[in-house]
């Protein structure tokens, strides 16, 4: 069974930092491309940043380009995604999702697989 799980979330001053991991059981993540998404209350879920299978090329939304850094460890199975420089907006859930394309598509719908998600609060 495919499971995704997220930790590293939590309350973070506006500047501030935060490095979220996603966990993988039952499957090997570097077979799937793996996104990052959050949801900030009352809004649609939406994508931030990605990391191919094929060749670990990665992707931002641009929003986090330049301050977001998303990265894989395959010896541990894990998919991190390092943030800098949060902003308030920043504020909701962050989920991880996996992908059987080896690329990343860019849609949502083609990430079959989901973490529960982690919650982060940019607050002063």
């Amino acid at each position: 069974q495919l499971q995704l799980v997220e930790s590293g979330g939590g309350l973070v001053q506006p500047g501030g930092s935060l490095r979220l991991s996603c966990a993988a059981s039952g499957f090997t993540l570097e077979d799937y491309s793996i996104g990052w998404f959050r949801q900030a209350p009352g809004k649609e879920r939406e994508g931030i940043s990605c990391i191919s299978s094929s060749d670990g090329s990665t992707y931002y939304a641009n929003s986090v380009k330049g301050r977001f850094t998303i990265s894989r460890d395959n010896a541990k199975n894990t998919v991190y995604l390092q943030m800098n420089s949060l902003k308030s907006g920043e504020t909701g859930g962050y989920y991880c999702a996996a992908d059987t394309h080896s690329y990343c598509t860019g849609y949502v719908s083609t990430f079959a697989a989901w973490g529960q998600g982690t919650q982060i609060a940019v607050s002063s």
